[in-house]
Order: structure tokens, then sequence, then C-alpha cells
């Protein structure tokens, strides 16, 4: 069970990951800045600082002795992958949705692994490297194929919504993809910090949310600063105080404590798996993460009357699991 509980955090990380998105389904009446600002402030200060402070009681004089070259690549990169999130809203009207989640969720679990891999000691004298790649390829089919399922139900449904000007939209979501793969990035270059922690005292599996804290101040700034320049932009402060938003706030707080419970449970399932942990334990969340929220839309009928994109789903989704199985076998050699 010990050599299972890393890949069982992950799992659990993946099912919050693909969760947190149904909150975005109820944003009306608030404006989409004022939800988002709601809903980053929970996900990246209050519910990760809570949590960490719990669980690492000295936790800032702790990064306050980390490296500060740490310190400050976590922050970057976490504010780098806020550009990202950016991105994916304005390749969407470009090539649509099921395009750009594909380009996007490849490319970040490819890139998110493949980075953190080129950056550990020995990488390629390690046995488990031809595994991890191989993994990697395989997800990426997976992902390849479910995209292809969704652009497929979006043709049948009649919501393709490309445009003549495709080429822009598919290099504004590979530069999404690349960038989001960043976040992963982040906390693998923040390990310093988390490696502080347990010279403190601190279990191997908390001392991942001290590495969380800092690269989510970066990631914080981006997304709140974009926020805030809208709220001013659209002069939509008052947002914040239109009738009947009390559903809205729930969705964006209840949005907010999934998104950072699967960022720190995957984090505690990496730090068990050692240093190879952010590259084989990202694609999996991710991979495993598009068969939930895959789930989640068969629940609420969007693959409805699609019948043939419906069985090409199922048969990506058997070759992301294919991936999750190959990149846990690598951990193991």
């Amino acid at each position: 069970m010990e050599a299972f509980l890393p890949f069982l955090l992950v799992i659990i990380a993946s099912v919050f990951q693909g969760s947190f998105g149904l909150g975005m389904k109820y944003m009306e009446p608030l404006k989409w800045e004022a939800w988002w600002l709601v809903h980053v402030t929970i996900a990246m200060i209050i519910f990760p600082m809570t949590w960490a402070i719990i669980a690492i009681p000295d936790l800032f004089s702790i990064i306050a002795s980390a490296p500060l070259s740490a310190i400050y690549l976590g922050m970057l990169f976490g504010f780098l992958w806020g550009v990202g999130g950016i991105l994916f809203g304005v390749s969407v009207p470009y090539i649509g949705l099921s395009l750009t989640m594909g380009i996007v969720m490849g490319l970040a679990a490819s890139v998110g692994s493949v980075i953190p891999l080129l950056q550990t000691e020995g990488a390629f004298s390690n046995p488990a490297t031809p595994y991890i790649l191989i993994g990697v390829v395989i997800m990426l089919i997976g992902v390849f194929l479910t995209a292809k399922a969704g652009i497929q139900r979006d043709k049948l449904a009649g919501s393709d919504n490309a445009t003549a000007n495709i080429t822009k939209g598919i290099m504004i979501a590979v530069s999404c993809g690349v960038l989001s793969a960043l976040l992963n990035v982040g906390f693998a270059n923040a390990t310093p910090v988390a490696k502080t922690a347990e010279e403190a005292g601190i279990i191997t599996r908390n001392s991942s949310l001290a590495a969380w804290v800092v690269v989510l101040i970066g990631a914080y700034a981006m997304n709140a600063g974009y926020a805030i320049f809208l709220l001013f932009k659209n002069k939509s402060w008052n947002s914040f105080k239109v009738a009947n938003s009390g559903k809205a706030y729930r969705w964006s707080i209840i949005a907010g404590l999934c998104w950072f419970a699967a960022l720190g449970i995957y984090g505690q399932g990496s730090a068990l798996m050692g240093e190879i942990g952010p590259v084989i334990g990202w694609p999996i969340l991710l991979g495993l993460s598009l068969i939930i929220s895959n789930i989640w839309a068969y629940q609420a009928g969007e693959w409805k009357g699609a019948k043939s994109p419906f069985q090409l789903l199922l048969i990506g989704l058997a070759v992301l699991i294919v991936a999750s199985i190959v990149l846990g076998y690598s951990n193991t050699i």
C-alpha cells in the first residue's frame, strides 16, 4: 500500500482537477473578472496558505531561509503560467473549445513533464527515462483522440467556432499549452523550498505545500492583476453587489477549493515519488483529469446524439489510462 500511496494521491488529485471547472458554469450574474478574482484569491492564497500554515507552523521563516533562486524561479514560472491561462480564453474563439483543450492539455502534459526531466541530474542514464518518454507519447496520442472526438461532436452539434484565421488560433493555443506547463516546472524548481521544510522536520508529504505557496504567489500576481485590470477597464466593480449572486459566489469558492485540492494532493503524491515525482505525476494528473472532466460532460448530456465521436472518446480515454499505467510503472524501475 505504501508504494501505491503516491499514485493514489495523484488519482484523487485528478478527480478535483477534472471537477473544478464545473464552477465556471455558474458565473452569472457576476462579471467574469469579479468571479475570477474571488476564485483565485481562494484557490491561490487563502486555501494554500491556510493548509500550509497548519501543516508547516514555521512556513514563512522556512521560505525565507530557502535558496533565493528557488523562490524567484518558482514565482516566475507561476506568473508565466498565469499568462497561459489568459491566452486560453483568447484561443477558443478562433479554433473552438475542444481543439484548444486538446492542444493545451497535450503540450501542458508533455512539456510539463519533459522540462523537469531534463533538469534532473543523470536523466539520460536513468533506466526509467525511456518508459517516461513512451508514457508521455502515449499520453499525447490519448489527448489527440479525445480532442478529435470533441471536434467531431461540436461539428454534429453545429457549434464549430473555427474561423478562417485558424493559424493564429493554433499559435495562441500552442503558446498557452507551453506556458500552462510552467506551473509544474515552477513546482519542480521550487523543490529546494520543500527540502528546506523537510530539513526543519516537516514530513515529506507536507513539505510540498511550502513549494506551492511560493509558486502560487507568482500565479496570483498575474491572475489577480489581470482581473483587477478588467474591473477598472470595464468599470465593473459594482458587479460584486449584483442581486442574486449568492450561487455564483458559492461556486467560485467551491471551484477554488477544488483547484488547490488538486495541486496540494498532487504535490503530496509527487513528493513521495522522490526527485522524479514532478516528471511522472504531472502527466498522470492531467491525463486522468481529462477523463474525469469528460465523465462530467457525459453526465451533463454533452455527448448525447454523438455516438461515433463518443466511441472515439472512449478509445482516447482508454489510451490515457494506458499512458498513466506506463508512467506509473516507470517509477518502479
